[in-house]
């Protein structure tokens, strides 16, 4: 049951319009850290936080945390499984924080992106990266610009 309440609200808190403010949008970009890479380390944490950072600069994606990191294909709402951006948003498992540090440290890290310029050198302009053991489509277009624990990450091509 309380499986249940707690995937409910998750869904419900998804459902929050983007505009609800910057505690969301450091919500957005903390679960983002800590679902993607908290097994990377804080090294790991800042480089998929920096790709994000860099979609929102970016023309080719949405302009705010929570829209990045949600994006992907929906039917009625829900995420479809398997077709987001970031896989943790639509895997269809339910997510449980059960890692209190690890959850505390991606915060930690949430507010240092969202408040100043920080980044992981030699990855700078990465857009987009993968975890070591798959290899999406995508990546045959992309520039490679390093590795850090279980992922890869790129850059577009065309970008200096």
């Amino acid at each position: 049951m309380i499986k249940i309440f707690a995937m409910i609200a998750f869904l419900l808190l998804a459902l929050i319009p983007q505009s609800a403010g910057a505690d969301n949008q450091k919500n957005c970009l903390q679960q983002a850290l800590y679902f993607e890479a908290r097994g990377e380390g804080w090294r790991g944490m800042i480089a998929v936080g920096m790709v994000i950072k860099n979609r929102i600069a970016s023309e080719k994606y949405p302009s705010s945390y929570c829209s990045v990191v949600r994006q992907g294909f929906y039917n009625n709402g829900v995420p479809i499984k398997n077709m987001c951006q970031f896989s943790f948003w639509c895997d269809g498992k339910p997510e449980e924080i059960d890692d209190k540090g690890a959850w505390q440290e991606s915060g930690y890290i949430a507010d240092m992106l969202m408040s100043t310029e920080i980044s992981v050198e030699g990855i700078e302009k990465a857009t987009h990266y993968h975890a070591f053991y798959v290899y999406p489509k995508w990546a045959k277009t992309h520039m490679k610009m390093g590795k850090i624990g279980h992922h890869i990450f790129y850059r577009f091509a065309s970008v200096n």
